[in-house]
């Protein structure tokens, strides 16, 4: 019978989903960091800002897995791999970001950043046969990322100088994303998708939040609002890690791994609509026709995404 997850109208649908619910956070953080009174540059509070957020959304899909009667108890050596897991994915990547998240551009990050999907596809090539590097895949990657490039590019272009603490410890941050993915489809082999990504982010949002406290992190201001955007972005994570870890469990990492090129587009679009920046603009229509050709070749043209 027909595995769904393997359909790749199905897989574009829920990953081109993982997408928009990712680049809502772009828009939705923003706003954060004014409810909650956060200076950008203050690392610690943004740190325990996104702690609390992955803590919730861990407690999120726990609590629907238990709901849902799937076995959320799991063994001390699997609870291992799991803290291990939620250490690379959430707490290591996340600390390295937000550091050079201050010290570098937004348009920097959103390039950098976009860098998973050459690590991820890499990594792919090495440990599984059937997820090997093909010329067609690396065009795609290719122009996948010049779309991410285009989406950033202004009038004056934008610098390349770069510095460690700045777009080093952001491409950093993508090879853990990488690493993280290949990781968690090994895990989820042997558990629920959704269960392994609960403890992932639970695990990894509980240090990541103590980290951010224990050197200073605090919110400045704290009301509805504030907690209403908080339960958002703590159910987008929810949501969006479970089903990028599901499309990771059937599917090769490289297939997927090209669809992250498409969170900067809609950060871009969502940021216009939400912020007031600008949207209407040729770059932001060519990053959009670059990204979704490269989705095409890597992702190939049957029907099924998985080799």
């Amino acid at each position: 019978m027909l595995n769904p997850l393997t359909d790749r109208r199905v897989v574009v649908a829920i990953a081109l989903l993982c997408c928009l619910l990712w680049g809502s956070a772009v828009p939705a953080v923003k706003i954060g960091y004014g409810l909650f009174a956060i200076a950008p540059g203050d690392t610690p509070s943004l740190m325990l800002f996104a702690g609390v957020r992955f803590f919730l959304s861990g407690l999120i899909l726990l609590g629907y897995s238990a709901l849902t009667r799937k076995p959320v108890a799991q063994p001390s050596g699997r609870l291992g791999q799991l803290l291990m897991l939620g250490l690379i994915s959430t707490a290591g990547q996340y600390l390295f970001y937000y550091i050079g998240l201050a010290h570098t551009t937004g348009v920097k990050v959103s390039i950098t950043t976009s860098t998973s999907t050459f690590f991820s596809v890499l990594l792919a090539h090495f440990l599984y046969v059937n997820d090997k590097l093909t010329a067609q895949r690396i065009i795609g990657c290719l122009i996948g990322f010049a779309g991410v490039v285009a989406v950033n590019l202004s009038a004056t272009g934008f610098d390349l100088h770069v510095s460690l603490f700045g777009e080093g410890f952001i491409v950093i941050a993508a090879a853990l994303f990488s690493i993280a993915g290949v990781y968690g489809k090994r895990v989820s082999a042997q558990m629920d998708a959704g269960v392994m990504t609960g403890w992932q982010l639970m695990l990894g949002g509980a240090v990541l939040g103590m980290t951010g406290f224990m050197t200073g992190g605090h919110f400045g201001a704290f009301g509805l609002e504030a907690a209403l955007l908080l339960a958002y972005l703590a159910a987008l994570s929810a949501i969006a890690f479970a089903l990028w870890a599901l499309l990771l469990k059937h599917n090769p990492v490289g297939s997927i791994a090209i669809f992250s090129c498409a969170i900067p587009i809609f950060g871009v679009l969502l940021a216009g609509l939400f912020l007031g920046e600008t949207v209407l603009e040729w770059k932001n229509l060519a990053a959009l026709v670059l990204v979704s050709v490269g989705i095409v070749l890597v992702t190939g043209s049957g029907r099924k995404v998985a080799g």
